[in-house]
């Protein structure tokens, strides 16, 4: 599965060759930001505010699509720090050219604002390609998931933040088995590239004793096997190392997420492996 390299090289109405590149490794999933501009187009970013990804201060959503600057040459991939991502494909790719160019492959998208005019539009794109079933909501925050379940209710959705915590503590109370749970993926951090492959922007996820607690309580294989059972996909990222794959895939992750599906396909050819 394709984390949409986080900063992904799109084209304004066409697809990102990355995004080719990614389904044409075989890739099962493609995971998605997605922001509004201001003319009322989707567009995949996985920042609103395009100083990082491009250079220039501004938002998606105060500019025209035709109007967005364009990513940076080269750019630090966000969950490979000191790697860097670079190629002459440099605009980015509409959420519709994408359903468009890979009808039948499952995406999931992350809504990170609160923004009707952004869910509806989401929402009336995948009911226009007809791909409920296998387009997936997601979001950190329990406020947004529930508009986007209340703009289309049809879609799988993943767990949030909130309802992320309350799954561990029926599991670890051992109430889990008995609680029904409305939602079809879980989507987590593998807590050992903090401060490796990754440095998180929160200081407290900066302390190895934290990291190491948070790796005890989250990664509990018989949870992900619970879940599984239960028909619930444990997707685990970004995974851009061998090693983290493998640590992923052994803790009982159903899916791995990576900003190169190159090495993660490679990873899973030579181990037999398909996820």
């Amino acid at each position: 599965m394709w984390g949409e390299d986080r900063e992904h090289h799109g084209g304004v109405h066409t697809v990102s060759t990355k995004l080719k590149s990614a389904v044409e490794q075989g890739t099962q999933m493609l995971e998605l930001d997605c922001h509004l501009t201001h003319d009322g187009h989707v567009v995949v970013s996985h920042d609103e505010n395009l100083q990082r990804q491009t250079g220039r201060d501004v938002t998606i959503s105060s500019l025209d699509l035709q109007d967005l600057p364009l990513y940076k040459e080269r750019l630090e991939v966000t969950f490979y720090t000191g790697h860097y991502s670079s190629g002459a494909d440099r605009k980015f790719s509409l959420l519709e050219d994408v359903f468009k160019k890979f009808p039948e492959t499952p995406v999931s998208i992350e809504i990170k604002e609160n923004n009707r005019a952004l869910i509806e539009k989401v929402s009336d794109l995948v009911r226009h390609h007809h791909r409920e079933e296998i387009t997936v909501w997601a979001s950190v925050n329990s406020t947004i998931m529930k508009e986007c379940q209340r703009m289309n209710a049809s879609m799988p959705y993943s767990f949030t933040v909130s309802r992320g915590v309350l799954l561990l503590l029926l599991f670890y109370s051992g109430l889990l088995p008995f609680v029904p749970l409305g939602e079809s993926l879980l989507q987590f951090y593998l807590p050992r590239i903090f401060n490796r492959t990754f440095i998180p922007e929160k200081r407290i996820l900066r302390n190895r004793m934290v990291v190491s607690l948070l790796q005890k309580v989250t990664m509990r294989k018989s949870l992900f096997k619970h879940l599984a059972a239960r028909g619930i996909q444990v997707h685990l990222f970004v995974c851009n190392e061998d090693e983290d794959i493998k640590a992923a895939l052994e803790v009982g992750a159903t899916g791995v997420m990576s900003d190169y599906p190159t090495v993660l396909s490679q990873f899973l050819c030579r181990h037999g492996s398909q996820d």
